[in-house]
């Protein structure tokens, strides 16, 4: 039995996953959909496995995974999504995912990724390995937001996403003038002159869906 840490937007989601893992005689520590919060509760409660989505609403599943990398905290994660793309997998295991399920798989799937990581070896299901060997036969350039601090790729998230330097201020706990100087700075260091070039990058990169209103 392993405890485990879910974080994912969707309750519904959510609620499926415990029902899954409890099922195969886990147990389910504890839940959120703010990585800041899962943060301070995977430090708190120290759970074996962590299970992650990328798209968090306004954040980055992929943040999260950097601060774990950052503190070593000794979890090991499973990415979770719907995101089938080389690029983002590949950041993924580079910051130190153990494994990458897509969503949609079938349970077994999952079951097998918790008992492959919680003996410290990584799993890919069927489907993500397909893409990270795509990946490799078509190397693409390293990521552009890989330049970027985790604070840049939150205000990243935000911007594309339409919220102003007010509404990200007030969400990051900062001044509009600071979030300027953040929107300033990423845009030069990512070589892009306006908002819709920012978009296009994003989705390219994978940081959000070409789907997402």
């Amino acid at each position: 039995m392993s405890d485990i840490y879910l974080v994912d937007d969707h309750a519904l989601m959510r609620d499926g996953l415990r029902a899954v893992l409890h099922s195969g005689g886990h147990r389910v520590v504890g839940e959120t959909d703010d990585p800041t919060r899962a943060l301070a509760e995977l430090q708190r409660l120290q759970p074996q496995v962590l299970l992650l989505d990328l798209h968090l609403g306004q954040r980055s599943g992929l943040e999260l995974l950097e601060q774990l990398q950052r503190r070593a905290l000794p979890v090991r994660s499973i990415v979770l999504t719907m995101v089938a793309e080389p690029g983002p997998l590949t950041q993924a295991l580079q910051l130190g995912a153990s494994g990458y399920v897509l969503k949609g798989s079938p349970a077994a799937e999952l079951l097998a990724a918790v008992a492959a990581v919680t003996e410290r070896r990584r799993y890919l299901s069927p489907q993500a390995a397909e893409l990270l060997a795509e990946g490799v036969a078509t190397p693409r350039p390293a990521s552009l937001l890989a330049q970027l601090s985790a604070r840049e790729r939150q205000v990243v998230s935000m911007v594309v996403r339409g919220r102003s330097s007010a509404e990200i201020g007030g969400l990051l706990h900062l001044s509009p003038k600071t979030v300027d100087t953040y929107r300033s700075r990423l845009m030069t260091k990512l070589g892009v002159d306006d908002v819709p070039a920012l978009v296009r990058l994003a989705i390219r990169e994978g940081l959000i869906s070409a789907e997402e209103p």
